[in-house]
């Protein structure tokens, strides 16, 4: 496999204080990887930068073979990323399908245009009704997002970032504030995806996260502790430290 997503030597820093310090991270095309440590370690941070929310202070990103590290959101976006976010970002007053249009005349030249219709194409439609099934909204699509329960809310979410076909799908603690019913759903639908989508995951929930990836990066204030399969981390002792609040110092 190619690699999709590089990041070599990023470091992000607020102030005086290095959120991500020197991380390189190499994740192959049809990848299925977790980002995984506790609270501060930053796990978003890493997916602000990837996604261009936040601009490093010294590294590069690179995406499909390209030097992103400049490169906007939206640029981003049209090439092939597509994100969850931690707290629901959705529009409550509209229904599911309404949410969905929205995300689809995202990427659509339409998207500023206040007199066209709301007629999909072909490859929309498509893209759309491929969206509702791996996300398993099918009979919910008529229904508003405010009458819906989280644990909806957040299939919902993982539609829409589904809908624009992405290359690489980025899911920021998907099961985060779920009951063990809903995680279970959302573990399946994840489970369910598409083999050639790329797929990187924060999870706090380490039972769910090791059964869903291929391989898994640790972070620890800011630094990459270590890389491995879900197997290894498992036994892994300095993982085992972090999480039990008995993290060695770095060098």
């Amino acid at each position: 496999m190619s690699e999709l997503l590089e990041l070599d030597r990023v470091t992000v820093q607020f102030g005086g204080l290095k959120a991500v310090d020197d991380v390189s991270i190499r994740v192959k095309t049809g990848e299925r990887r977790a980002i995984i440590g506790p609270n501060g370690a930053g796990k978003t941070t890493l997916f602000n930068v990837i996604t261009g929310i936040v601009r490093p202070a010294s590294g590069a990103v690179r995406f499909v073979g390209a030097d992103v590290t400049r490169t906007p959101v939206h640029a981003r976006t049209a090439l092939g990323m597509s994100r969850t976010f931690q707290i629901t970002n959705l529009f409550p007053q509209l229904t599911v399908e309404e949410n969905m249009l929205l995300a689809l005349r995202g990427l659509s030249p339409r998207k500023f245009s206040l007199l066209g219709d709301n007629t999909l194409s072909a490859d929309e439609r498509a893209r759309a009704e491929r969206a509702f099934s791996l996300s398993r909204l099918h009979e919910r699509r008529g229904v508003a997002v405010r009458e819906m329960s989280y644990g909806e809310q957040r299939q919902l979410e993982m539609a829409m970032a589904l809908v624009t076909a992405p290359k690489l799908l980025l899911l920021d603690e998907p099961a985060a504030g779920l009951s063990p019913a809903e995680r279970v759903i959302v573990s399946d639908i994840i489970r369910a995806l598409p083999r050639d989508l790329t797929l990187v995951l924060i999870e706090h929930d380490m039972d769910l996260v090791l059964q869903l990836v291929d391989f898994v990066t640790v972070l620890n204030n800011g630094h990459l502790l270590v890389e491995a399969p879900p197997s290894e981390i498992r036994t892994n002792q300095d993982v085992q430290d972090v999480y039990l609040g008995k993290a060695r110092p770095h060098a």
